[in-house]
């Protein structure tokens, strides 16, 4: 089985209104053969939690107005270091960039396929590990930079 059509246009339109708010390191992964919850999985990421929230605003605006497509899940907004949306047919995690590197969700997923982009969406990647680097996150320890 492989991700639906539907999948992939609210895939593709999230990932374009991801990259729109300058997201860092999107990706996309078709979990349709291992999950019999979702078609796929988006990741992106950014460098604060200000721009995590508008990164997941805009997903929800574009996705709502080009495809009246509403999440039927939200979690994480509080502290907004990692908020996932559920439409269903696809679940999206926008995470701090340290928590990205920390939780490494892309591990999980590697061997699933990876679905094509738009091409402002493949421009973001490397961005989450730069940054890391930049701010001295290793992925180890915990998000809160403590060690374990």
């Amino acid at each position: 089985m492989t991700a639906t059509d539907r999948s992939i246009e609210l895939v593709n339109l999230a990932a374009q209104a991801a990259a729109d708010r300058l997201a860092h390191d999107i990706i996309a992964y078709d979990v349709s053969d291992v999950l019999s919850i979702t078609d796929a999985f988006l990741l992106a990421s950014a460098p604060n939690d200000r721009q995590v929230k508008s990164i997941v605003d805009e997903i929800e605006e574009r996705l709502s107005k080009e495809l009246g497509a509403k999440p039927v899940r939200r979690e994480g907004d509080r502290d907004a270091r990692w908020i996932l949306l559920d439409y269903v047919d696809i679940v999206v995690h926008v995470q701090h960039s340290e928590e990205r590197v920390f939780y490494a969700l892309e591990r999980l997923w590697k061997d699933c396929p990876e679905l094509p982009l738009p091409e402002d969406a493949q421009k973001t990647r490397g961005k989450a590990q730069e940054h890391a680097e930049l701010t001295g996150s290793t992925g180890t320890g915990s998000p809160d930079g403590e060690l374990s």
